[in-house]
C-alpha cells in the first residue's frame, strides 16, 4: 500500500518518462525487500531448527554423562570373589550400599531390636576417609583368607576403645554376591578380641605400662634409617623401642572377620594397612603366664 500511494504521487508531479524510470526503480525496490523479508524468515527458522539440533545436543550427552556416573557407581565385575574388593567398592558408593544391603536391615542391640529402611539407610564410609585401617590375627596362617574366594562370611567390626562398644556389620555371599544382612551391638567384653583390646587400650595410653609390656628381645624388620633401598633385620631391646616404635591408633578401631575367630588364642597380630600408599605394617602379640607382650615389629 506504501509503494502504490509513492507510485501514484510521483506519477503526478513527473513526466512519462522520469515516471517509468521511477517505477522501474521502485518495483525492484520493493522486491529486494520482499526477499529481503524471505530471507530473514529462512533465518529465522534456520536458527530455531540449530537451537532444537543443540538442545537435542545437549541433552544427548547429560544423558550419556549421567549414564556413564551410573555405570561407573555399579558394583565392579568380579570384585565379588574376594570380601576386600568387595568391601572398598561397597564403602565408596552409597548406591553400592543400598543395593547390596537387603532391607529392611536388622539392627540387634542384646535384646533391642530395630530396622532400618533403604530410604533411612545413609552412608558409611567405614575407614575409607582416613589414611589406613587395622586387622586382627591369631595365626599367620588366619592372614591368607584375605586371598581366600572360598570365604562366605565376614564381618567388619568397629570398635569404640573410649565406649567399650563394638559395632558389627555381618556379610554373606549368597548367588555369588555379598551383601550386608544384619548390624549387632555388643560390649567389648563378650568380642573374641575383647581381652586383648583392653590390653591393647592400656598399652598405647600408658607409656610406663607400654615400656612393662615390651619382650626382653623383639623381633625386628624394617627399613635402614641410612639406606633407603636397604632394610635392617635382627632383634632390638626395650632400651631401644623409643627410636622404632611406631604410632599406634587408638580409639576407634576396624577389623575384618574372615570366616570365624578363635577367642582362646595366645598369640594377636596386629596389622597396619595404608588405604593410599599399600604400605603394611605388622606387630605380633604373645601372651605368657596371663599377660601379654610386644615381640615382632615388622615395618
Amino acid at each position: 500500500m506504501l509503494f502504490s500511494r509513492l507510485f501514484v504521487l510521483l506519477h503526478t508531479k513527473a513526466s512519462n518518462q522520469d515516471v517509468e524510470g521511477m517505477k522501474r526503480y521502485y518495483v525492484a525496490l520493493l522486491l529486494t525487500c520482499l526477499l529481503s523479508g524471505s530471507c530473514s524468515d529462512n533465518r529465522r527458522g534456520v536458527s530455531g531448527q540449530l537451537s532444537s539440533v543443540e538442545a537435542d545436543s545437549t541433552d544427548t550427552e547429560k544423558a550419556d554423562s549421567l549414564a556413564q556416573a551410573a555405570r561407573a557407581d555399579e558394583m565392579p565385575t568380579g570384585a565379588d570373589e574376594l570380601f576386600d574388593d568387595f568391601f572398598f567398592n561397597y564403602a565408596s558408593s552409597l548406591r553400592r550400599q543400598r543395593e547390596r544391603t537387603l532391607f529392611p536391615l536388622t539392627v540387634t542391640d542384646g535384646e533391642a531390636v530395630r530396622t532400618i529402611t533403604k530410604k533411612q539407610w545413609k552412608q558409611d564410609s567405614f575407614f575409607m576417609n582416613q589414611d589406613y585401617y587395622t586387622l586382627f590375627f591369631d595365626s599367620p596362617a588366619q592372614e591368607q583368607l584375605i586371598s581366600d574366594t572360598a570365604v562366605v562370611d565376614a564381618t567388619v567390626e568397629r570398635f569404640y576403645l573410649d565406649k567399650g562398644r563394638v559395632e558389627q556389620f555381618l556379610f554373606s555371599r549368597k548367588s555369588g554376591r555379598w551383601m550386608l544382612h544384619e548390624v549387632v551391638w555388643q560390649d567389648l567384653p563378650r568380642n573374641p578380641n575383647g581381652q586383648f583390646l583392653k590390653f591393647y587400650q592400656q598399652f598405647v595410653g600408658d607409656s610406663l605400662f607400654q615400656r612393662k609390656s615390651l619382650a626382653e628381645q623383639i623381633e625386628f624388620s624394617g627399613p635402614d634409617p641410612d639406606d633407603d633401598f636397604s632394610t635392617l633385620d635382627g632383634m632390638i631391646t626395650p632400651d631401644f623401642w623409643d627410636a622404632f616404635r611406631p604410632d599406634f591408633p587408638q580409639h576407634i578401631l576396624y577389623n575384618i572377620v574372615y570366616g570365624h575367630q578363635n577367642p582362646a588364642t595366645t598369640q594377636k597380630i596386629l596389622l597396619l594397612c595404608g588405604i593410599a600408599n599399600g604400605m603394611e605394617m605388622e606387630i605380633t602379640f604373645r601372651q605368657h603366664r596371663g599377660r601379654w607382650k610386644l615381640t615382632k615389629l615388622n615395618m
